[in-house]
Formats: C-alpha cells, sequence, structure tokens
C-alpha cells in the first residue's frame, strides 16, 4: 500500500509536470488551474489502472497448485467507470495440494478454498470445504471441525470448481 501511494503521488508530480510544460509552451496563456487539474488526473488515473490490473498480478503471484475457480467482477456506484466496464474484485482458488478423497467414500472431497478480494488493503481468506462429487454439495468446515451444513450449495456440472475437485 505504501509503494501504491508513493506510485500515486508520482503520477500526480508527472501529471502536473506535463500541464506546466503546456504552460511554457503556451507562454502561460494555459490557465493556471490546469496544474492541479492535471495532477488529480494523473493520480486518478493510476489509481484506477491499478484497480484494473489487480487481478492479473495476484493471479501471476499465484503458485502452480493454486486454481482460479471463481472471479467475480462489480459495479460500484462511487466508481462510475466501473459501472461501464466491471473489474475484478474477488476471485477464489482451489489449493490442489490440498485435495482429499475420504478412503472410506472416493465421492467425498475435501480442499482448501482460498478467497482473495480487492479491498483498501487486499484480503485473503481461506477455509476448508468437503464436496460430496456425486451429487455436487459443497459444505464448508467450521472452525469447530464440523460440516456446516447450513452454508451448503449444490454447484453445477460446468462449475470450475466442480471439475477442478471433482476430476482426480
Amino acid at each position: 500500500m505504501f509503494w501504491t501511494f508513493v506510485a500515486t503521488v508520482f503520477c500526480g508530480l508527472g501529471a502536473a509536470g506535463i500541464a506546466l510544460g503546456i504552460r511554457f509552451l503556451t507562454r502561460k496563456m494555459a490557465p493556471k488551474w490546469i496544474i492541479p487539474v492535471f495532477a488529480g488526473a494523473g493520480m486518478l488515473g493510476y489509481l484506477i489502472y491499478g484497480e484494473y490490473i489487480w487481478y492479473d498480478n495476484k493471479q501471476t503471484r499465484l503458485p502452480d497448485e493454486a486454481a482460479v475457480v471463481s472471479t467475480e467482477r462489480e459495479g460500484i456506484f462511487w466508481r462510475p467507470w466501473s459501472l461501464v466496464y466491471p473489474y475484478v474484485t474477488a476471485f477464489s482458488t482451489v489449493d490442489k495440494n490440498s485435495i482429499a478423497r475420504d478412503t472410506n467414500n472416493p465421492n467425498i472431497v475435501r480442499f482448501t478454498l482460498y478467497r482473495f478480494e480487492q479491498k483498501i488493503t487486499d484480503t485473503v481468506a481461506h477455509r476448508v470445504h468437503i464436496i460430496n462429487c456425486g451429487t455436487r454439495e459443497v459444505v464448508p468446515i467450521g472452525s469447530d471441525g464440523t460440516p456446516r451444513v447450513d452454508n451448503m450449495k449444490v454447484l453445477e456440472r460446468n462449475d470450475p470448481l466442480y471439475s477442478t475437485v471433482c476430476a482426480r
């Protein structure tokens, strides 16, 4: 976050420098107010750029055993550019090394699902889940180690989570 702040400030200074150059080339005929406008536009432009490349940057840093199974694109009211072209605000990955089949019932598979979310600071949460590959029912495991049946979901056959976990 610190480096994002530094880069934002330098983008603002660079854009303000362009505005100063415009004023110099026009022999100060351009109004003075273009300097802070350019600085603000430069900083805002960099922050918007950072929002749109966040998912690609995170994806390149994932280990090979992580498989992206879902993404969420969201248009946010106070970011009007995202209403026109929504960007990825969150995604989920499965750790392929955490996939383990039950020895008694091979249809029951245990895995760890990670959720990355873009907020003021990036957040990462992980949770162990159980999936029944026969019925496509997914149940998260609570902190006490018991299945949270009240949060059960049934996946579609073409769901990337289902195909990633049950393919083995």
